[in-house]
């Protein structure tokens, strides 16, 4: 089993979200998080002053898929997610130990 998680802009979220119900993915957490890369942060002007933004609003997606699945969903985040511009975001695949679905105790794959 695979953890896919995205860092996306957040204008890009129901392209995403789209694409990855078009590839078949049911379930996703989506949680705000903020940060930055090498597009660092930039200034912006508010009441006459001048401010700097070091934080960038982003997006997280979290997807757990099988092993067969995690490939399709990185290809739908990338064709999604892209728009060639400085801040489009990572993904990052990794390895899911255990899965437990707490309502009825089923492991792993099931648990998907």
């Amino acid at each position: 089993m695979k953890m896919v998680m995205a860092i996306i802009k957040p204008f890009k979220l129901d392209d995403v979200r789209e694409a990855l119900a078009e590839a078949g993915i049911t379930g996703v957490t989506v949680t705000e998080v903020k940060g930055f890369g090498r597009q660092k942060g930039h200034t912006e002007l508010y009441r006459g002053a001048e401010y700097v933004v070091d934080f960038l609003p982003k997006i997280k997606l979290e997807v757990a898929v099988t092993d067969d699945r995690a490939e399709a969903v990185v290809e739908a985040v990338l064709k999604a997610a892209g728009t060639g511009k400085i801040g489009d975001g990572k993904v990052f695949v990794y390895d899911l130990e255990r899965v437990v679905r707490i309502r009825t105790g089923e492991l792993d794959g099931d648990a998907l």
